[in-house]
């Protein structure tokens, strides 16, 4: 999320950070269920649709991927979908970092005042290691050499650093002043 509101500041580009629809559903539906899958599918779908049939620039969008769920996959590929078929262009952008350092930035107060879910701090840190535990969260290389991902180990770089990578790569514009 961070990430992409640095490139958002420096592209024009919007930001739509995964909670965004996550946390309005949860106030109605736990996480998981079967309503909340559906709800937070169905704004993603929806918005994604949206923009791609606008004449906004583009979009950044944030998603937690497990690389060895095929439903995550086919979730990619629909939400890249309306923007490919209306002839935009799709990259991909994998962040990594060490879990020591995920665990530190899950405390962050702006992810806290953007994703009201995470600030019971206990099972956020938990959700957190389960996720690891449980998925694959990284695409181990199977990207490497395509025009249209890259993958940066940002443990180490600021926000800043990662969104001028990012830009410069893949020819981002910036926003005019």
């Amino acid at each position: 999320m961070t990430v992409g509101e640095e490139i958002a500041a420096r592209t024009g580009l919007r930001l739509f950070h995964n909670h965004l629809a996550i946390e309005p559903v949860l106030r109605f539906f736990p996480f998981g269920s079967a309503p909340f899958g559906r709800l937070v599918d169905g704004f993603r779908t929806a918005l994604i649709e949206e923009v791609a049939a606008s004449d906004l620039p583009g979009l950044i969008f944030t998603y937690v991927w497990a690389f060895d769920q095929p439903a995550d996959e086919r979730a990619v590929h629909r939400f890249a979908a309306p923007f490919r078929q209306r002839g935009g262009r799709v990259v991909f952008v994998e962040l990594t970092a060490s879990q020591e350092e995920r665990l530190r930035r899950n405390e962050g107060a702006s992810r806290l005042a953007e994703k009201a879910s995470k600030r019971d701090l206990a099972a956020s840190r938990q959700n957190l290691l389960d996720l690891d535990r449980d998925y694959r969260l990284s695409s181990d290389g199977r990207f490497d050499g395509r025009d249209d991902h890259l993958c940066i180990d940002n443990t180490h770089l600021s926000p800043a650093e990662v969104a001028d990578a990012v830009i410069a790569r893949f020819g981002l514009p910036a926003v005019r002043a």
